[in-house]
């Protein structure tokens, strides 16, 4: 068993954890991955990058140079949040901007008093604050920290950042965009449409707004506009969930092979040999198990979506966009976990590069991994619930 590096204290009346996970953070570099947004690196490679200091994640400079986690909430900090969750963003703010392996504090959105404390560790005034709770909501309440994704839902709430907290390549942009056509083109068809058309449904599809220009879709599936926003974001997310899947699976076989066999450098105890043998059978049967539940998932879309465009049906289609916004945020637990796993492992371990390793590093990287799956909190009817629109224009 690898213990915890973490242990609770009270910040003015509000719980606040003194946070040594991110001693495996550091491995990371200046990489982010589908549940790890680096915010501290990306500060530091952006420091004279204007637009990077004008157009902030965060308000508060502090914020903007921490660690966000997607993080599988354990049972002893249940007792944090009003009710029940499986799933919590976690905020971790370095103690040292220097040493990473000194720690640091942590919090999670929506724990108790969570508003006031982000207010002390944030060095907030009254505005700024406000501002900084509506973007931790809007990352929360999407299932994963994948850059493309974050990027969308922000816009789609009229949140504008700089593209330096995207780390996005136009040739990736282009890539899902060729994908997202080659989709679309199959509905295109049936309405007897051309390329050009095609072209605008894709825009239209990717556009951070619900316009006009969906409103013959929008009726033809019968769904009210709240309805039809959440479904058509989730479809999104589907789409691009789709395109990842065929871009990094086939590494995944690879990346695992190489856990199964990775053997650390120095002597291990009893405990860690014990752990390490247990963690490497956990995360390959778990990724195993979670992306055939990715697979049925998508093949729940392809379905709906072919009897669509094949037997010009609607009604499966729009069954599915309803539901759609359940399935999107516990596919992208699910995929975000797996991608995690290869990404952190790709960049950790390059290539032909070399494999060295102790053990306390790689007990703790397995901790990390193995904590990306789980099962149902008791007491939550649902793994991850319906996202809530937020009417950030209120605010």
């Amino acid at each position: 068993m690898v213990r915890a590096y973490c242990t609770s204290f009270w910040w003015r009346g509000f719980p606040v954890s003194n946070d040594r996970s991110v001693r495996f953070l550091t491995a990371l570099g200046g990489a982010s991955t589908s549940r790890v947004l680096n915010l501290f690196r990306i500060a530091a490679d952006n420091v004279d990058n204007p637009e990077h200091l004008e157009k902030p994640l965060f308000v508060s400079p502090i914020i903007n140079k921490t660690f966000l986690l997607k993080h599988r909430t354990r049972a002893d900090e249940t007792y944090l949040f009003a009710s029940p969750r499986a799933v919590a963003t976690k905020i971790i703010i370095p103690f040292d901007s220097t040493d990473l392996r000194a720690g640091g504090r942590s919090l999670f959105v929506d724990q108790r008093g969570y508003a006031e404390t982000l207010r002390e560790v944030g060095n907030y005034n009254a505005g700024s604050l406000e501002r900084d709770l509506t973007v931790l909501r809007l990352l929360n309440a999407v299932p994963s920290l994948d850059p493309f994704l974050l990027r969308e839902h922000l816009r789609n709430h009229q949140i504008e950042v700089s593209p330096s907290y995207f780390a996005i390549s136009e040739g990736d942009q282009e890539r899902m965009h060729r994908f997202v056509s080659q989709e679309m083109s199959k509905l295109i068809m049936l309405a007897g449409g051309n390329d050009a058309s095609s072209g605008r449904l894709v825009t239209a599809m990717l556009s951070n707004e619900i316009d006009e220009k969906l409103e013959p879709l929008r009726l033809t599936l019968g769904l009210t506009g709240n309805d039809f926003r959440e479904g058509v974001f989730s479809w999104r997310g589907f789409l691009y969930y789709k395109w990842s899947m065929g871009k990094f699976w086939p590494d995944v076989m690879g990346v695992l092979r190489e856990i199964n066999t990775i053997q650390p450098h120095g002597g291990l105890t009893l405990e860690q040999k014990v752990y390490l043998t247990a963690a490497r059978r956990n995360i390959i049967s778990m990724v195993r198990d979670n992306g055939n539940h990715v697979n049925k998932a998508l093949a729940v879309y392809d379905s709906s979506f072919n009897d669509l465009v094949e037997h010009q049906s609607p009604k499966t289609f729009r069954d599915f966009l309803l539901s759609a916004p359940y399935m999107f945020l516990e596919l992208g637990e699910k995929l975000g976990a797996i991608s995690h796993i290869v990404s952190f492992w790709r960049y950790r371990f390059p290539p032909g590069g070399p494999t060295y390793i102790d053990g306390d590093e790689l007990a703790a990287i397995f901790q990390d991994f193995s904590s990306g799956f789980g099962e149902k909190v008791q007491g939550e009817s649902s793994l991850i619930k319906k996202p809530v629109v937020i009417d950030t224009t209120a605010a």
